[in-house]
């Protein structure tokens, strides 16, 4: 596979990346080749190839334990694969790992914060560690804070260690945005938000897509990745199983809907059966 190009805003990772236009032929932006992880015996991601191109919001979808968040715990450089390579805009995972991590945006799916700070505090500090100036910093911190509905006096006189499973997801978000990447990686981003946070949240991430960003989003939430990703990659046991746009795949298949779909090809429809026999034990 050719190597894709540098992106001129390499030296600028808080640069705005412009949109592709449609139909525009442009090299992609995450490039993943046969990439393995393995945990003593146990093959977590397994040989592992897909590329994304800017602008596309992909679902990154597999039953608990699939790989899903070991994969993204390597593209981002928290984890070192035993085997294969990736590329984040044309910086090499394992030999440029500084480039990647300023290039991209992670919202983990613990949620982990610095609890003894308050929100501003660790905001701040994660701006910092980007290189933003306090001023454009407090400006953006600002305006996520104002799109999540969070009051500046809970950012400012609470600690983290007080605040809300869903207060925290937003914290975590913001984090993740502040330097303005031009890859961005979720994993179960929703949990913890209210339902109107989470309709907020799923117009955030199409906006960012319009913008030229590439949106890897992780999910159990099915119906919510069929109806905002652009293409869905469903793994399991490490495995790519499938690759494509959700309603194609969903017509391939003959399948009712993307999670009809996910359970036929991950084994979802034995435990169906299996919870089908189970409360017949009630019923007698």
């Amino acid at each position: 596979m050719r190597a894709p190009r540098r992106w001129e805003a390499r030296e600028r990772p808080d640069a705005a990346v412009a949109p592709v236009a449609l139909g525009t032929v442009v090299d992609p932006v995450i490039v993943v080749e046969r990439l393995t992880k393995r945990f003593d015996y146990q093959v977590a991601v397994d040989s592992l190839s897909f590329s994304v191109p800017a602008g596309q919001i992909v679902g990154f979808l597999g039953p608990n334990g699939a790989g899903k968040s070991t994969t993204l715990r390597m593209l981002t450089g928290m984890l070192q694969p035993n085997g294969g390579r990736a590329t984040i805009c044309g910086f090499d995972l394992l030999t440029e790992t500084l480039e990647v991590k300023r290039h991209v945006g992670f919202v983990p799916e613990s949620g982990a914060v610095f609890e003894s700070l308050t929100g501003l505090e660790y905001l701040e500090m994660v701006a910092a560690l980007y290189g933003i100036a306090p001023e454009p910093a407090r400006a953006r911190i600002e305006q996520f804070i104002s799109f999540f509905d969070l009051g500046f006096q809970t950012l400012t006189d609470k600690l983290l260690g007080a605040y809300s499973k869903g207060m925290r997801r937003k914290v975590v978000i913001t984090a993740a945005l502040l330097h303005n990447p031009p890859v961005v990686f979720f994993d179960e981003p929703l949990d913890g938000l209210d339902a109107n946070a989470a309709v907020g949240f799923k117009a955030l991430i199409q906006t960012l897509a319009r913008e030229g960003k590439t949106i890897i989003y992780s999910s159990h939430i099915l119906d919510v990745v069929e109806r905002v990703c652009d293409r869905v990659l469903i793994i399991d046991k490490g495995k790519l199983l499938l690759d494509g746009a959700p309603h194609q795949l969903v017509a391939e298949h003959n399948a009712e809907n993307l999670e009809r779909l996910f359970t036929q090809i991950t084994g979802g429809t034995e435990l169906e059966r299996r919870a089908e026999d189970f409360a017949k034990t009630f019923r007698s």
